[in-house]
């Protein structure tokens, strides 16, 4: 099944109203999940959306509830989701950052009671395509453990960067700081498939490749102690200093859909405008994309490119020609949207 960008935004905006979400937060958040699935990132796009139904109906997200913004100083801004839809909510502390540095040059959006807001992704692109430099964080529920211990204390920290081209491809980097994604442990539960030993371990701390017990174990962090202590840091920006739950507080939400997590976002945005002409910005990234495309190739089929490169392509061509839809998939959110 194929729908087009409009089509995808129409269903999943139908299916947020349907479960009471305030129409300005269910067009946002249809739009971020929606440019999530373009951008190929489909564990965090279409996906989510009954799993997010389902924390709505649970009582863990408030449908109703719209962002408080708040400026204490003219490059702050503080947001209280209240509970609210966490894409809308992360799109909401986006844009007042972005106004924000318009008029300072750079800015910083700390928020508070807020829920999972999916992938950074989209939100980097959003600002990459009104001209500005970001770094992005959030914090979730724990999953890996600090550097020297064996119980979950961490999340995995997701963190993202991005560089505006204003006449080419901008650079979109999008990680966790975890090895892998949990929600590629949690794809491979399901579908009964093993994962790499190096992605998790069971609940005694042990590497395994059985994804069930990676479920019910730990995530292993990129690069070891740097890894953890990396995703202990953000946690302290994103959570500690906004206000919102931190570290082991933060409920796990796919465990118990109906717990208030208080998640923490911070979104830095810098107005490259204030830096360099759009010309001088957009020869500098051509300069650095040529410099990485010089490299001879590892893998003789396999291009070298910069971050979102693929992912940006990805999005382009499902804007132009549509982009498929598993029909399972499909047929739940048309229900959910009573269609």
């Amino acid at each position: 099944m194929h729908l087009t960008e409009h089509e995808a935004l129409d269903l999943v905006q139908s299916v947020f109203a349907r479960a009471g979400v305030n129409p300005g937060m269910a067009r946002d958040g249809a739009a971020m999940l929606v440019r999530a699935e373009m951008m190929g990132i489909t564990t965090h796009g279409l996906a989510r959306v009954p799993d997010y139904v389902g924390r709505i109906r649970a009582g863990g997200i408030d449908p109703a509830a719209v962002p408080e913004v708040t400026s204490p100083a003219p490059a702050l801004v503080r947001v209280d989701g209240r509970n609210g839809f966490g894409p809308a909510v992360a799109y909401c502390a986006v844009q007042a950052a972005m106004v924000a540095a318009r008029d300072v040059g750079m800015a910083a959006a700390f928020c508070r009671g807020s829920t999972h807001l999916g992938a950074l992704a989209p939100l980097l692109h959003v600002a990459a395509e009104a001209g500005f430099a970001a770094i992005f964080t959030t914090n979730t529920a724990p999953m890996i453990a600090p550097a020297g211990g064996k119980t979950a204390v961490l999340g995995n920290a997701p963190f993202g960067i991005a560089i505006p081209d204003p006449f080419g491809v901008p650079v979109i980097l999008d990680i966790a700081l975890s090895v892998a994604a949990r929600s590629k442990v949690r794809q491979a539960a399901k579908a009964g498939q093993p994962i790499p030993e190096t992605w998790a371990t069971d609940a005694d701390g042990h590497p395994t490749t059985d994804a069930a017990k990676a479920m019910a174990g730990l995530m292993q962090a990129i690069g070891g102690t740097k890894g953890a202590n990396l995703s202990l840091c953000l946690d302290l920006l994103a959570g500690g200093l906004s206000g919102a739950a931190m570290l082991s507080e933060i409920a796990n939400a796919n465990l118990v859909p109906g717990a208030i997590a208080n998640v923490g976002h911070l979104f830095i945005v810098i107005d490259t405008a204030r830096l360099l002409p759009p010309e001088a910005l957009s020869r500098r990234m051509s300069d650095a994309r040529e410099m990485v495309e010089a490299s001879p190739r590892l893998e003789p089929d396999t291009p070298i490119r910069l971050p979102g490169a693929r992912a940006i392509a990805t999005l382009h061509a499902a804007r132009a020609q549509g982009f498929p839809l598993a029909p399972d998939l499909l047929r739940e959110l048309t229900a959910l949207a009573g269609a």
